[in-house]
């Protein structure tokens, strides 16, 4: 018995143990020498792969020798051709910013004119600002001429002298006549018999019409029409009863409205007041019609004048007529006069001629007998 570490062991124990070892070991050896022959055999193929896995990598060298160069002569040319872009660039930018600059100074040029243009506009809109201020002073001030009775009267005598002045000569009218029953009319004109002198009043009914033209409603409408139909027949009853007089004035009269507004208000939508107008021989005019019916009055002074002096234009025509037949005879004397004036001047001509002659024979001293010259014959003219 063997005892090992406290324990028995028996010697055939210990062979089988060495037995199993040894065939362990055996073994092993086998399983390496056959792996070693597999992985030889395995090894061949990877050993054939790097082989030509070196060639490629050598090709790859090659290649890439041949890419170096290749770069090499790329970069060089990409080089030259960076310098040619940059030459050209820089050419381009010159021509650009001198384009720019130019563009930049006619911009400016332009700028400066058209600001110089825009601020005499902004002094041409400052100015009508001005005139448009002033005007509407003016506007409220007209309103508060109108606004008032008296005032409003006076401004339709303002615009009937301005017209009747600028129409008339000064001595064919009379502004603010007074007449024989103490009445006064804003003009009166001195026209021939017939018609004789005929009257203009002014009147302005802009209560009435200024509440026609603000009528909201139909109620409204019609006070406003019955007022201005009662302001009208009124204004007519009123001139036909003061400013027409028999056997003083003409046998009508004239109504001056200063309004073209309410002159068409009247004969668009109420025609019967010009009718009742007619009918009481008072003729409503508006400043337009006032200055047509004042040229024709013109005219009918102006004939009415030359017939009255048609006696002085005849006396002034037949003195006329001596005149020029003393003319006539005066030119033919002065005619005469120039014909005998023209013969005497050609036989001046003739008697210079001869002793030019004579003058020149003498300074050549010539002595010969001088020939007889021919005797000049004046033919005889009847006397006239």
């Amino acid at each position: 018995m063997i005892e090992l570490a406290g324990y028995a062991i028996s010697e055939m124990s210990l062979l089988v143990g060495g037995a199993v070892l040894l065939f362990l070991v055996l073994l092993m050896l086998f399983l390496g020498m056959r792996s070693a022959s597999r992985s030889l055999r395995m090894t061949e193929p990877l050993v054939h792969q790097i082989g030509n896995l070196g060639a490629r990598v050598q090709q790859l060298s090659d290649g890439q020798q041949q890419l170096s160069g290749g770069l090499i002569h790329v970069s060089e040319a990409q080089a030259a051709s960076q310098t040619n872009m940059l030459q050209l660039m820089e050419k381009r930018l010159a021509d650009v910013s001198g384009k720019m600059s130019e563009n930049l100074t006619g911009s400016a040029q332009s700028t400066a004119k058209s600001l110089g243009e825009l601020q005499q506009r902004l002094a041409a809109i400052d100015k009508a600002q001005d005139n448009i201020t002033k005007l509407s002073g003016d506007v409220l001030s007209l309103q508060d001429i109108l606004s008032n009775k008296q005032t409003r009267g006076a401004f339709g005598e303002i615009q009937l002298t301005d017209i009747v002045t600028k129409a008339l000569p000064s001595d064919s009218y009379k502004m603010q006549a007074t007449l024989s029953n103490g009445k006064r009319c804003d003009c009166l004109i001195d026209l021939p018999n017939p018609p004789g002198p005929i009257a203009i009043d002014s009147k302005f009914p802009l209560e009435s019409y200024e509440a026609l033209r603000n009528a909201e409603n139909d109620w409204q409408l019609n006070e406003a029409a019955k007022l201005l139909r009662i302001a009208i027949k009124k204004h007519i009853k009123d001139i036909h009863e003061k400013y027409i007089i028999e056997g003083e004035t003409a046998d009508g009269a004239l109504m001056f409205l200063p309004s073209e507004a309410i002159y068409a208000e009247l004969h668009a939508n109420f025609p019967e007041l010009v009718r009742e107008g007619f009918a009481a021989r008072v003729w409503i005019v508006s400043p337009t019609t006032c200055m047509a019916t004042l040229n024709t009055m013109r005219a009918i002074l102006k004939d009415a004048r030359m017939r009255e002096q048609a006696g002085a234009i005849r006396r002034e025509l037949g003195l006329l007529f001596s005149d020029v037949e003393r003319l006539g005879t005066r030119v033919e004397n002065l005619d005469r006069h120039f014909g005998q004036a023209a013969k005497d001047i050609a036989d001046i001509k003739i008697s210079s001629d001869k002793a030019g002659r004579r003058a020149r024979r003498l300074d050549n001293f010539d002595f010969e007998e001088l020939a007889p010259e021919a005797p000049t014959v004046v033919p005889l003219k009847a006397p006239e």
